[in-house]
């Protein structure tokens, strides 16, 4: 066959149909594939309601801007909570020195107090606060609402208010009172926003001890924190062993873990994704309230546990009320439609976590104190990398407070750690205890405590956390 014919061939053999192509189908009975009673007009779209909600949440927004003719900052939220005049403000008129970054030209810090401070005072106790609490760790006569450890702090409570003097500050970076992204910078008569430089936990905790230098509070009888407090409780004792009797560090580490850094990094990510956000310069408009709620969801998966979830929510489903889905009306023949907006309720727990947070906090402050939180690691060549000079070791034992100083000398180093908390495993808590022993520290107590909450265990166990804390500091 020459090549004319071959190709005359394949064009005839291209031209015809195809039997394949071209072939009828069987007709399937309705027994096959239909359903019986109406269908759904084809052309009507369905609207999910937790979309809605962050248009509707805009609008808010948008409608409270206009109505408050006082208000020159924009929609921003009030991030003065609690409300300025009931916490105390140190001022640092000096530049303060930072170890990412230039010098701050000054800087504020609040902070709140409870108990009564000794003639002498070596009954203070320091209180780190996590990542977006406020100084309001309890209710005060200028604050009577409850803090964030209300049930930790009082007459005999874990932190006994009738034996110390407990001081709680809003860290540096922060929105609820000391300086953040979201306050003025001097220089410029604007908010930092994310010009503001980029800190560390040392500098969080080198800032508090300004505020205890401007006290005249030479030494703490301990410094105490849950979750990030735990790392600046790690940082204080390490930055000044003299200074700080005791270490009490809660649900917390000396060095994010990757999946830690992970996810944060997450939470970043999607709240620097909404348009909102502006590259951080959004003080004049609206906040990036849709990136905040979708990251408070991602960080509420690590600070509980499975265990809790099965027990609170299992797999059940919210109930569904009749106008839900106009669009198909259920049925009585069909099985519950599923949503795809929230649906289950652990899906409605955490659509609520979102919304109850996303105006509460500055997404700015998030994403800075998150960075510092990934920066942490006290190990000793990410210390050399920092240029941190070694601190002299500690030589005299921990001091008591007066009504305690008959006593012996009891531990000066307390980690406790919750079994099921992800964000910071145990592996990570044990990893602690056994460094400081040994470095030499022969005076470390170290828990681990039971409980289904995982990370928050913290805020929640006070019969275990705060009974192990007060027998720990007594």
């Amino acid at each position: 066959m020459n090549v004319r014919k071959a190709g005359a061939k394949a064009f005839r053999l291209l031209s015809k149909p195809s039997a394949r192509a071209y072939r009828s189908h069987p007709i399937r009975t309705a027994s096959q594939c239909s359903a019986p009673g109406p269908s759904s007009p084809p052309h009507d779209r369905p609207h999910f309601p937790c979309v809605d909600a962050h248009a509707a949440r805009e609008s808010r927004i948008i409608s409270s801007r206009s109505s408050s003719s006082s208000s020159s900052s924009g929609p921003e939220p009030p991030y003065a909570r609690p409300n300025p005049t009931t916490y105390k403000v140190y001022h640092h008129k000096s530049p303060f020195p930072l170890i990412y970054a230039d010098p701050l030209p000054s800087f504020d810090i609040a902070y709140e107090t409870w108990g009564t401070l000794s003639p002498r005072k070596d009954n203070v106790i320091l209180l780190h606060t996590g990542l977006s609490a406020s100084s309001h760790a309890a209710s005060t006569d200028l604050n009577p609402a409850d803090g964030w450890w209300e049930k930790f702090i009082g007459p005999g409570r874990a932190l006994d208010t009738n034996q110390f003097f407990i001081i709680c500050t809003n860290v540096l970076g922060g929105c609820y009172g000391s300086t953040g992204p979201s306050s003025i910078d001097p220089t410029t008569g604007e908010p930092y926003a994310t010009r503001f430089p980029v800190l560390s936990i040392f500098d969080m905790v080198r800032a508090q001890f300004c505020l205890l230098d401007h006290l005249r509070i030479e030494r703490l009888y301990a410094s105490v924190g849950s979750s990030m407090g735990a790392m600046q409780s790690l940082a204080a004792g390490w930055l000044d062993p003299e200074r700080v009797g005791k270490v009490v560090s809660i649900s917390g580490t000396a060095r994010s873990s990757p999946s830690a850094i992970a996810m944060r990094f997450a939470q970043r990510s999607v709240l620097m994704a909404d348009p909102n956000w502006k590259n951080g310069f959004y003080y004049d408009g609206l906040p990036p309230h849709t990136g905040m709620k979708l990251a408070r969801q991602i960080a509420t998966i690590t600070y509980r546990s499975g265990p809790e979830w099965d027990i609170r929510f299992g797999r059940k489903m919210r109930e569904l009320p009749e106008t839900d889905n106009p669009v198909t009306p259920r049925r009585a023949d069909r099985p519950r439609p599923p949503a795809l907006c929230p649906d289950f309720l652990i899906e409605t727990y955490l659509d609520h976590q979102g919304e109850e947070f996303c105006l509460k906090y500055d997404a700015n402050s998030l994403i800075y104190i998150s960075k510092a939180m990934d920066l942490f690691d006290m190990t000793a060549p990410a210390l050399a990398e920092l240029r941190l000079p070694a601190p002299a070791p500690r030589t005299s034992p921990p001091p008591l407070p007066p009504s305690l100083a008959a006593r012996p000398a009891s531990p000066a180093h307390a980690q406790y750690h919750h079994l099921l908390d992800i964000l910071f495993p145990v592996e990570q808590q044990r990893e602690v205890a056994d460094a400081l022993r040994i470095a030499g520290n022969q005076m470390v107590s170290y828990y681990e405590l039971g409980g289904v909450w995982g990370h928050d265990t913290f805020l929640l166990d006070v019969q275990n956390v705060g009974g192990a804390i007060r027998g720990f500091l007594s």
